[in-house]
């Protein structure tokens, strides 16, 4: 073969295989695919998501404050983030557009803290990181892990991080990896929706105030729309709410208020109660340091025993609890406020549940023991928040000493094991006024009572005390504090994620919320290992892929040879 027709051949093959290559590129830009083979699907999306993306309206643009000389742990949460975000852009057909930034690139410190402020009003949580340097010295700086989503003039904040203090920090960021998709796909259904969903604070019977409930209203008021109102007696004055939430009740619901409730119920409706079977004067705990714990009823044990739910008349005792501050100075001498452990204030852990998920305790006030009993119905039961193994069960009426706090525990008493004080039911309620005259109660009902519930949900916790924020009082104005923020400590609990993820859960019906149960290994390095064999694998690191350049250099250049030789 001449030279010629070896040039015109070569070039034949390499214009052959350009084409090849840009008609593989072509269809690969249409279709896209992706092989999870991680063995908890970790980078595979769910169907509620693909669902959510498929119906964008339009652009979504996101901004991600998680950017510049980061930490190592903070760098493998950006690198998460960063996947999790191509995900969601590659299958909502490139509708999402996403930026990273750094908050602290500004120079001038004035305009820097101006910057930070500005996160922090729009929602997104501070952390102080600290860090050892290469050369041994300590770094910090304060990082914003968290997004901003726009959709139109809309903005919706995310955060990111789970700092549960009773966790390591590759277990907190490992969780908060996991719940990256949830995160950020329910801010996208969110703010794209078309309808706001509505769901009420329930008033006439001694709830809560409004300044007392202002922080998780707030903090629902990023999904909802939230409202405040009396049943009165009102049939069907419930049925445009999604979900209701009944916080601490201290006076007896009438038969008619009960009979409205019901029959949202019956009708599908969800409810998260917040009751206290026990009634404690905390005023008179703190001033006098004495106080009498006793029992006042509501009339509401019948319908929820028919539930499938009982609400016992007693106190939880828990080692694992809370501070709250004494008066230790002697008699006579100015005041002198000491922080101690109170028995009566139990940190509360959650089960596996999708609403409990990764979550920081939770810090309650005077808690009862919740029990479930068969009920009537098809009731599903779930527990979701416990106690301590070292706890106690406390008869009522009793005498509440604040001097006790402090004193040496006998731990022996403390063998009650985990008592559960929140529960989940789900399914099919019967009417607890099914064999009643429900004319004389209620007249309006009529034709429209119903016996038996559609499928829907609801929530029982046996302390109210987990919806309250605290209030400061200042010129005669009432500010509300940080819900489960301790005054004493700082530390912020997991009160506030978990009244979101309860009414979130209540009022999903579409399974975006099954995405907190999703679990990621940790897979890490077995740092023994690591520092005795640290010189054989750096040899192997540089030493291997240089001689196998060179062996592939020399077959190439010896079948080269054989080849044109002849």
């Amino acid at each position: 073969m001449s030279n010629k027709n070896r040039i015109i051949q070569s070039l034949v093959q390499l214009l052959i295989t350009i084409a090849v290559i840009s008609l593989v590129g072509f269809l690969s830009s249409l279709w896209y695919f992706r092989i999870d083979l991680t063995s908890e699907k970790r980078y595979s999306l769910s169907d509620a998501t693909k669902t959510i993306l498929d119906d964008l309206p339009g652009e979504i643009e996101i901004e991600v404050y998680l950017d510049g000389d980061l930490p190592v742990g903070f760098r493998k949460l950006r690198t998460s983030v960063l996947e999790m975000l191509e995900e969601l852009r590659i299958y909502s057909d490139r509708k999402i557009k996403y930026e990273f930034i750094n908050p602290s690139e500004e120079k001038d410190k004035n305009k820097r803290l101006q910057i930070q402020e500005s996160l922090v009003s729009k929602g997104l949580k501070a952390s102080n990181a600290q860090w050892r340097d290469k050369e041994g010295s300590m770094s910090q700086k304060i990082i914003f892990p968290g997004a901003v989503i726009r959709y139109g003039e809309a903005e919706f904040p995310v955060n990111f991080l789970r700092n549960n203090p009773g966790l390591s920090g590759y277990e907190n960021l490992n969780n908060s990896a996991e719940g990256l998709e949830y995160e950020l796909v329910n801010a996208i259904h969110t703010i794209t929706s078309d309808s706001i969903l509505k769901i009420a604070f329930l008033e006439g019977h001694g709830e809560y105030f409004e300044a007392e409930l202002a922080d998780a209203s707030r903090a629902l008021s990023y999904y909802y729309t939230i409202d405040r109102g009396k049943p009165g007696g009102r049939y069907g004055i419930l049925d445009n709410y999604a979900a209701i939430i009944i916080a601490r009740p201290v006076e007896r619901f009438s038969e008619k208020d009960k009979l409205v409730l019901d029959q949202y119920l019956m009708n599908g409706g969800r409810i998260l109660w917040l009751l206290e079977p026990v009634a404690v004067d905390k005023d008179s705990l703190m001033y006098s340091s004495f106080a009498t714990a006793y029992y006042y009823g509501l009339n509401l044990n019948d319908i929820l025993f028919t539930w499938g739910v009982r609400i016992e008349t007693n106190l939880i005792q828990d080692m694992q609890c809370s501070y709250i501050p004494v008066n230790t100075a002697l008699a006579g001498n100015p005041p002198q406020y000491t922080p101690l452990p109170w028995l009566y204030f139990p940190l509360l852990s959650g089960y596996g549940h999708s609403i409990t998920r990764n979550l920081n305790l939770v810090r309650s006030e005077f808690a009862s023991k919740l029990d479930t009993v068969r009920g009537q119905g098809s009731i599903k039961k779930t527990f979701l928040l416990h106690t301590s193994v070292n706890s106690r069960i406390m008869g009522v009426p009793a005498l509440i000493n604040l001097r006790d706090a402090g004193r040496a525990i006998d731990e022996k008493m403390f063998r009650a094991g985990e008592i559960d004080v929140a529960v989940l039911l789900e399914g099919e309620f019967v009417s607890p006024f099914k064999n009643r005259m429900i004319s004389e109660i209620l007249p309006e009902v009529g034709s429209n009572y119903r016996k038996k519930s559609l499928p829907t949900k609801m929530i029982v916790v046996s302390d109210a005390d987990i919806i309250r924020n605290g209030i400061r009082m200042e010129g005669g104005k009432v500010y509300p504090l940080e819900l489960g923020r301790d005054r004493l400590t700082q530390e912020l609990y997991g009160n506030k994620d978990f009244i979101v993820n309860a009414i979130n859960y209540l009022v999903d019906d579409s399974g975006l919320m099954e995405l907190r149960t999703r679990k990621m290994r940790i897979r890490l390095l077995d740092r023994a290992k690591i520092n005795k064999s640290r010189l054989l694998w750096q040899l192997i690191n540089i030493i291997v892929p240089v001689l196998m350049i060179v062996i592939a250099g020399l077959i190439f250049s010896f079948m080269r040879k054989r080849r044109y030789g002849r």
